[in-house]
């Protein structure tokens, strides 16, 4: 009797290897074309955007615009507060000013005391013969007196305070101050001590010494020597 052929259809099979190919096939094509169209193309949107908006009898904003629209009123604001914040400072140098010019009224018409309003602030020149005697730092009676009121005004005002010496261009030479600088620098440092000692606080305050360097008249003559003599006390501003 014959033996029968055993087919054991090895072919037949390997068919789903087939299937399984193209579905994955299939599959990636689908991705590819999902993020092809999740890929927006800037330039054919906006034509797009343009023609349908011509058809319609109008444009849509752009994102563009819209964020255009969105930043301008915070720059105004902006722009709003710092001109408020301004405004109020130059309102309380001012109120300072005119109080300065009130308690130092006669030194002020005697042209021994002159108060000016400046970018920096509110400027309260007062002359050395008013303060000291001549080559020296310590500050008299009457200086403490007139001092005392200055700091009586700045005390609860929160402005820093720049205290400067100054100086004609003598020279001098004495074993305390062996030169204009010494002689300038000490004696704002005694208005800032005094300062301190009339309840301003130190943090606000600075001296600062120029010598003769920085002169308001011409050292030519006694007149413009004994301007440039002196002692300023700025009252920085807060803002510009």
């Amino acid at each position: 009797m014959a033996r029968k052929k055993y087919d054991d259809g090895g072919e037949q099979q390997d068919r789903w290897l087939i299937s399984y190919a193209d579905f994955i096939t299939l599959l990636f094509a689908f991705f590819v074309v999902m993020y092809a169209i999740s890929v927006v193309n800037t330039g054919k949107y906006r034509a797009l955007s343009d023609a349908l908006g011509d058809a319609f009898g109008g444009r849509p904003e752009t994102p563009q615009a819209s964020s255009t629209i969105e930043t301008l009123p915070l720059t105004n604001l902006i722009a709003r507060k710092r001109a408020e914040a301004a405004r109020r400072e130059r309102e309380r140098l001012d109120t300072l000013a005119r109080q300065l010019n009130a308690s130092l009224a006669p030194l002020v018409k005697d042209g021994k005391v002159r108060i000016t309003q400046t970018g920096q602030g509110v400027k309260v020149d007062i002359n050395a013969s008013v303060l000291f005697q001549e080559g020296q730092a310590a500050l008299g009676t009457d200086a403490r007196a007139t001092l005392g009121t200055v700091a009586g005004l700045l005390k609860n005002d929160a402005h820093a305070i720049e205290v400067e010496g100054h100086t004609d261009n003598l020279p001098i030479a004495n074993p305390a101050y062996p030169s204009n600088w010494e002689l300038s620098s000490v004696r704002a440092s005694s208005v800032v001590r005094l300062f301190i000692e009339g309840g301003i606080a130190e943090g606000r305050l600075t001296a600062v010494g120029h010598g003769a360097n920085l002169p308001v008249a011409p050292n030519t003559d006694e007149a413009g020597r004994a301007r440039n003599r002196r002692v300023a006390v700025t009252i920085l501003a807060s803002t510009p």
